[in-house]
């Protein structure tokens, strides 16, 4: 029976003190799901002999097949606690009845977007950690995206049961797992944490750990223990804590406490831990696996365990499971950890506030924000799209940060994209509906305050996959959530039957919008493409793909990998491309930039939308750049937040601003599509150093500028050593030492490259972790097992780019051969590009040039190359070298050069203006100009 009513939730969503947002996060396998169960049965949704096995927040059908999490589901619990608890808790609060606001999150780490998606909204993180496998790779990114996010954690240890029942562990080796556990927790903690979040480790002394078994349905904190035993002894809680912990022995004989493990007598003492806490479960386990009929009631007796009649009968493991969940039930152990250690959403957004605003930290709406507060303008974070049962049409889900939402109310729908003041991304709609998502089920409401998470009905048409809700003309956006994960595996998808075809568009824009990380695009080749971040994730994508969103059968071609272009050195020369019109030039040079840039730039230390001399500061001070370069960067690029630059190196040139849009404009399509084979691109920087622009606006368009920046972007990337980047998995394998060598095996074969091999203290199990391209990771899984004889279980992350060393102009080469074939599948030449076709030649101005290096007046003066070339030239980054170099640059046949046969110089009559003319206007400046933007001195 469900122990409580939608009413009594929607009263306590006022009382923001009481609610508890969170989420349950952890590697994949560790237990997630099962230990929701507890905190769903406890609230009387399920009933208590399902909790465990029921996994009631894996709502799908695949997910209850093959046994994982695919999407954060939600749900709202009602959690009643005694007044001695509430008395514990750190922060304010308004009676014993809180809302606790569950997302269960995957663990595989193909969906970790669907777990930044749950972070967004919540406030603190549930971690669970499987007692035998300890802390794993995906344990670590979903912390570290976590404290990223300035959310708290809380631990449990989880599958105590493994421990005790397979692996047969003493009661001491047992506490040193626990131990090495909590420390390898903390050192995470204490790597990635926010200085503003104060010290989040973990400590089971203090309460902020728990040791449980999901599956059957049990826990435990210190605190409880220590409660337990205060009663008895009469002595104070948190004193007791403390000894229930760490190296604090007792001493029965003395009935006196020390933190020594021998006596007097040189006996060891056994760890108050071991004596008071693991003790009483080892016996229960004892008794109850050995079938120790008689010693059983005395000790169900002893610790205030009473069975009914029926459950009396039972033996074995189904016996266990009744007393343990009767002795230490799970969800209490659980409700208690989250109700006083995770902060409400009044504590939370206080220090989350700048994290989660892009405007300024001090303006009404942040402090909205900070406050919490339910009667300011609304401010509501779209973090993810749930699909409903009406086909096509979603709920947004997400969290209000300020104000109340209310159904029928008007509100201001702002994509990633919007900025303040302009109409881009942005919908004026009213809300139809907003409900209370409850896993499986939505529950309706007529409004949500501040500090709660909703479903709304009736705006999915106006988001793409997540956005800022308010109702401020002023309100910035919310930020952008970071995903760990990229989107590197990508398939073409097409219909068996060609009359499906719409069907299969629709049914891709509404994949798009209910993955967050999924990719659906069309390349120039007519195909369409599904993006997603590995294997198991497209398996998943193509299966909702054909089955729910098209619903058409589909044909999949062979999985591709997306691979990244870019520079290893600066152009060799200076890259000029004129406009169709031919009356605008651009001077560029690429030159390639430190990975760590482009790091900070994807993990958004650098933003596009940070303050210009801030982010210089940055640049300058981690990175070295110059502080006038980095404070004259236009763009990035692609998308506007991409890990390219453009950089204006220009001196004193005239209508420059007014091309700037079209610049960037270009730049996002060069970078989008590149060069090689038209994959984005990544660490390339852009200096723009000349620009030669018509004097009539009408002649410098967009229509002039754009294909000339993109084209001139072309040859400088193409003149500075061209090359593509590779995505790079880190391959996690845990084996027994027998299975190690088919592992290795396995990686020689696949260009992987092993970096740690380790042994798990306390188990048979190691731990290999090795980088293996994601080109060579199909079928990679299977494979290893095969090679293991299943013993091995591979968990493979994202983890960064690196540069395929070869020749990208070379077919026989492992590059060249890649994009060789690429080019081939998109329809283009296989051959790539020469630099020539992108970059325009300029004969006539070095005629031009020619000229003035040897033009003199009637009086006999000679303009000399030193005098005014060399100058305008060196302050350009360009010097004047010999003729003969330039000749065999541009294929000039020997002896042309010397004859001008044109020059733009001239007058109508042919004649050449003498010097005087010049000098007798003063204008040596005006000179420089004719060289400058009329002849444009670029000699390389």
């Amino acid at each position: 029976m469900v122990a409580f009513t939608i009413e009594q939730i929607r009263d306590l969503m006022d009382k923001v003190t009481n609610v508890r947002n969170m989420s349950v996060i952890a590697h994949v396998d560790h237990g997630k799901s099962t230990l929701t169960d507890s905190l769903v049965q406890k609230a009387g949704i399920i009933s208590a002999g399902k909790a465990g096995e029921a996994r009631f927040m894996d709502t799908r059908k695949d997910e209850q097949e093959r046994g994982i999490t695919i999407k954060s589901t939600a749900i709202s619990l009602y959690a009643a606690m005694t007044d001695e608890d509430v008395k514990d808790i750190k922060q304010k609060t308004q009676g014993n009845s809180f809302l606790i606001n569950l997302i269960d999150s995957p663990g595989h780490v193909d969906f970790s977007s669907e777990v930044t998606a749950a972070l967004r909204v919540t406030d603190g993180a549930l971690v669970v950690v499987d007692t035998v496998e300890g802390v794993c790779v995906q344990t670590e990114t979903v912390l570290r995206q976590a404290l990223g996010e300035r959310i708290k954690p809380v631990v449990i240890i989880n599958k105590v049961d493994r421990a005790l029942l397979e692996l047969q562990v003493t009661k001491e080796d047992l506490y040193q797992s626990f131990s090495r556990t909590v420390e390898s927790v903390n050192v995470i903690i204490s790597t990635y944490v926010d200085p503003v979040l104060g010290d989040a480790q973990v400590f089971p002394e203090k309460g902020t750990v728990a040791f449980g078994s999901g599956l059957h349905g049990w826990a435990f904190t210190v605190r409880q223990f220590a409660t337990k035993y205060s009663k008895k002894f009469g002595v104070d809680r948190s004193k007791m804590m403390e000894r229930l912990w760490g190296d604090s022995y007792f001493n029965p004989k003395t009935k006196k406490w020390t933190n020594k493990d021998k006596d007097a007598d040189g006996k060891p003492l056994e760890r108050a831990f071991n004596m008071f806490v693991l003790d009483p479960i080892f016996r229960l386990f004892s008794a109850i696996m050995n079938f120790k009929k008689d010693e059983i009631p005395t000790l169900l007796e002893k610790l205030e365990i009473s069975l009914k009649s029926d459950e009396k009968e039972l033996e074995g493991k189904a016996l266990l499971k009744v007393v343990m969940r009767k002795f230490l039930p799970a969800a209490d152990a659980l409700l208690e950890m989250i109700v006083l250690h995770l902060p409400s959403p009044v504590t939370a957004q206080n220090y989350r506030a700048e994290t989660l605003y892009e405007g300024p930290s001090d303006d009404a709406i942040c402090n909205a924000i900070r406050n919490c507060d339910p009667k300011a303008d609304l401010m509501l974070y779209v973090s993810k799209m749930v699909p409903t049962s009406d086909k096509g049409r979603f709920y947004a889900f997400g969290r209000v940060f300020a104000g109340t939402v209310k159904s029928g109310q008007k509100v201001r729908i702002q994509g990633p994209n919007y900025q303040v003041g302009k109409k881009e991304d942005l919908f004026i709609k009213a809300i139809q509906r907003t409900v209370l998502m409850m896993g499986r089920n939505v529950e309706q409401i007529d409004d949500c305050p501040a500090g709660n998470i909703v479903g709304l009905v009736g705006i999915d048409q106006f988001l793409l996959k997540s956005g800022t809700i308010t109702t401020s003309e002023s309100a910035h956006n919310l930020k952008v959530m970071k995903f760990s994960v990229s989107p590197v595996v990508q398939v073409a998808v097409e219909v068996k039957n060609a009359n499906d075809l719409p069907k299969l568009v629709e049914g891709l824009k509404r994949l798009s919008k209910s993955d967050p990380c999924v990719l659906t695009s069309m390349n120039e080749s007519g195909e369409h493409i599904v993006a997603a971040t590995g294997e198991l994730h497209l398996e998943i994508c193509l299966s909702d793909l054909e089955n729910d969103h098209a619903g058409v059968p589909i044909k999949v071609s062979p999985p591709v990998v997306s691979y990244r272009e870019t520079v290893e050195g600066e152009s060799s020369m200076v890259a000029l491309s004129k406009s169709p019109n031919k009356h605008n030039r651009i001077y560029v040079k690429a030159q390639p930039i430190d990975e760590e840039v482009s790091l900070d730039i994807e993990n958004g230390v650098i933003n596009p939308r940070d303050d210009f001399k801030a982010r210089a500061r940055i640049l300058a001070d981690k990175h070295g750049w110059d502080v006038t370069d980095a404070r004259k960067i236009w763009c990035f690029g692609p998308d506007g937040n991409g890990p390219n630059l453009v950089v204006d190196q220009t001196k004193a040139v005239q209508y420059l601003n007014e091309i700037k849009d079209s610049v960037v404009a270009a730049f996002q399509w060069a970078t989008k599509e590149g060069p090689i084979f038209g994959e984005n691109c990544r660490s390339v920087r852009v200096n723009i150093l000349d620009v030669t622009l018509h004097a009539d606006a009408i002649h410098r368009g967009g229509g002039q500028i754009i294909p000339t920046m993109r084209r001139v972007t072309y040859a400088s990337m193409l003149l500075a050593e061209p090359a593509i980047q590779e995505p790079i998995f880190l391959v996690e394998i845990q084996c027994p030492e027998n299975a190690i060598g088919g592992i290795y095996s396995v990686l020689n074969k696949k260009r992987g490259q092993v970096i740690s091999e380790e042994q798990r203290p306390g188990t048979p199990l190691f731990t290999v972790k090795a980088y293996l391209p994601v080109n060579e990771s199909f079928g990679f899984t299977g494979e290893l097992r095969q090679a293991t004889g299943g013993q091995a279980f591979p968990q493979l992350i994202f983890d960064h780019w690196s540069i395929l060393s070869g020749d990208v102009k070379d077919p026989t080469s492992k590059p060249g051969a890649i994009v060789k074939a690429k080019r081939e599948r998109q329809g283009l030449k296989p051959e790539v590009p020469d630099y020539t076709e992108y970059y325009d030649k300029f004969l006539a101005d070095l005629y031009a040039l020619l000229y003035w290096l040897h033009v003199s007046d009637a009086d006999g003066y000679e303009t000399h190359a030193s005098s005014c070339c060399r100058p305008i030239a060196s302050s350009r980054h360009m010097t004047i070298n010999d003729i003969n170099g330039f000749e065999e640059i541009h294929k000039v046949q020997p002896g042309l050069l010397t004859v001008p046969q044109y020059d733009p110089l001239s007058n109508s009559n042919g004649q050449y203006p003498g010097m005087g003319q010049y000098q007798s206007q003063r204008s040596k400046r005006y000179l420089e100009l004719t060289l400058q933007f009329q002849v444009g001195v670029t000699l390389q």
